[in-house]
């Protein structure tokens, strides 16, 4: 199960770094979604220079499946 509907939508750098920005915002506290926030922006310059599409296509997957993982752990009651 996706963390947010249009997960699968995601096909582009840009996309996933919408994507991933709107995934914060459902995280419980401010302090969290500054953290995310902060670190979805560091995996986004480090991996600006990729140009292999299936390095890309994998980065895309892993970061959606890791997003599920962060809201599934803190939205867990």
């Amino acid at each position: 199960m996706p963390p947010l509907v249009g997960a699968e939508l995601v096909q582009t750098p840009v996309q996933l770094y919408r994507y991933l920005l709107r995934c914060c915002r459902v995280l419980p506290s401010s302090a969290m979604q500054q953290h995310y926030r902060h670190a979805i922006r560091q995996g986004f310059n480090s991996h600006s220079d990729e140009d292999d599409p299936e390095r890309i296509q994998m980065i895309i997957e892993r970061a959606i499946a890791d997003a599920d993982w962060v809201l599934h752990k803190y939205t867990k009651k």
